[in-house]
């Protein structure tokens, strides 16, 4: 009895003692394993910065395409896209919004930062990035389609809003933020509540019709209404904070970097690289404003006006391909010429040179280029795929259109201006004097004056149809020939007549001498 008390009295002891070199153990080792586990926690990170501003279009999803490729080759592991736009091109939206969820998401952090506003497409893009971070007095959302024409009803609002729900619903899921807002965004009928959950005591976001009935685990009798039928939604910086879009409100760039150091425990240990448009695509977006399309309309109408009007070919028709290569280039750069438009623009380039330089006179093929150019340039003003009729659909599509339209208008009046200052004064402007050819004047009979490339000084020389002279250069089809002292500028038909070959004048229309081998 007495050996058995004792066994247990050694046993209590003994527990007792390891007990207390237990906790002695732990609490030695506690302090400086709490030391080794903070610099791991907080590791270091790199950031870049990569603009989103103005119209969004194709040319601005290759931009950000470009810069973000740089930023990531460069290591960055968080890529903040600062966005201040009022929207764009929503499939070119739509674009950048499956590269930031289906690309990105899988290699990079993407954080939105709103600097100014982000509207419309802009929304779309902003929501597409894995966090929000809203600069004070900013704004984000009203997503819906318009047109100018009138208003969308029914079957064709619903046509345009269905995929730009499922654009939003995609960041939603994508990113966790609220579905029903964003949706509210898109759709002017949409009615939004927000209700209070009882058991997590957090906000949760019902459209009308999925309201819960759960009065035990909701509280539905507080509910509150963040946006009510025939209303689109646009939140303020703190509202989109306070509902959960947006992460953070910051004053501006170093404190959102403040902000995802704190809540991500990392260390940004220099400051980010920052990667704007270069000049080359801003160049391009600016060649499409309206006032610079114009001037380049104008300049190419105003080439081939005094090409026409000028012998040979020279430098207006020159100004004329480059100012037609720039309007082509810059619309196919940012997505607005397809492939078939820029080859009927072409074509009709092309039949109406023949037209001109070919063929005498003016009929089926001149008509035909003139036609097959305004329906590629037409085309140019509306985005489509090829096998989609050029008509404006959306919003965007009209106002881009109505700029094409504005920026036609302006360069064919001033062509028209232009032209008549020309037509009056280019004879005696110092320049363009030696280049053109002065109207003819009617003579007895078929005789008829032309100007000459080089006349005989007090002397006036006229030739006639029936003429027959000397072709002083090839004419392929245009060139000189002689007649008698004359020396005139002439055009074949048909056909290409080397130097020395006898010419015969078969037509004089205007300035126009057109000769055939004799």
């Amino acid at each position: 009895m007495f050996g058995s008390a004792k066994m247990e009295f050694m046993r209590n002891n003994l527990l007792k003692v390891l007990l207390v070199l237990l906790i002695f153990i732990l609490c030695a080792v506690s302090p400086a394993g709490e030391q080794d586990k903070t610099p791991q926690e907080n590791k270091s990170a790199t950031a870049a910065v990569i603009a989103c501003k103005g119209m969004i279009d194709d040319g601005l999803f290759k931009s950000i395409k470009r810069r973000t490729d740089i930023a990531i080759n460069s290591g960055a592991d968080y890529l903040i896209f600062q966005i201040e736009t009022y929207g764009g091109w929503a499939n070119s939206a739509d674009d950048i919004a499956k590269y930031f969820i289906l690309e990105l998401g899988g290699k990079t952090h993407t954080v939105a930062y709103v600097s100014t506003e982000a509207i419309s497409a802009g929304a779309l893009i902003a929501v597409s990035c894995k966090d929000i971070i809203m600069r004070e007095n900013t704004t984000i959302g009203d997503c819906a389609p318009i047109l100018p024409q009138g208003k969308l009803e029914g079957v064709e609002r619903e046509k345009q809003e269905s995929p730009l729900r499922a654009m939003f619903d995609r960041g939603a899921e994508a990113n966790g933020y609220p579905k029903p807002l964003l949706r509210a965004m898109v759709s002017i009928q949409t009615e939004v509540f927000r209700v209070k959950n009882r058991k997590t005591g957090q906000y949760e976001f019902y459209e009308t019709e999925q309201l819960p009935k759960d009065e035990k685990k909701y509280d539905l009798d507080n509910k509150e209404l963040i946006v009510g039928k025939d209303k689109l939604l646009t939140l303020t910086a703190s509202k989109a904070a306070e509902y959960g879009i947006a992460r953070a409100v910051v004053k501006d760039m170093n404190e959102a970097l403040e902000f995802l150091q704190n809540r991500d425990d990392v260390v940004f240990a220099a400051k980010p690289l920052v990667l704007d448009t270069n000049w080359s695509e801003d160049m391009v977006r600016w060649l499409n404003s309206p006032a610079v399309m114009g001037i380049l309309i104008m300049l190419a109408l105003l080439g081939v006006y005094v090409e026409f009007n000028t012998p040979g070919i020279g430098l207006p028709g020159l100004v004329a391909v480059i100012c037609f290569s720039i309007i082509i280039g810059s619309k196919f750069l940012i997505g607005m010429a397809n492939w078939i438009e820029v080859m009927l623009f072409v074509v009709g380039i092309l039949l109406l040179l023949v037209e001109i330089f070919i063929i005498p006179g003016f009929g089926v093929t001149g008509i035909t280029g003139i036609l097959l150019i305004m329906v590629g340039l037409f085309g140019m003003l509306i985005k489509n795929p090829p096998d989609r009729v050029p008509w404006p659909q959306t919003s965007f599509d009209w106002q881009w259109f109505l700029n094409g339209v504005l920026a036609i208008s302006l360069g064919f009046v001033g062509f028209l201006i232009c032209a008549t200052v020309l037509t009056k004064y280019m004879h005696k402007m110092p320049y363009l004097s030696s280049m053109v050819l002065l109207p003819g004047i009617a003579k007895k009979g078929t005789e008829v004056e032309i100007s000459m490339t080089a006349p005989q000084e007090g002397e006036q020389v006229s030739v006639a149809v029936g003429q027959e002279g000397e072709a002083m250069s090839r004419l392929r089809p245009a060139g000189k020939a002689r007649f008698g002292d004359a020396v005139v500028d002439v055009v074949a038909e048909g056909e290409f007549i080397d130097k020395g070959i006898k010419v015969k004048i078969i037509e004089i229309h205007g300035n126009r001498v057109v000769v055939r081998t004799a």
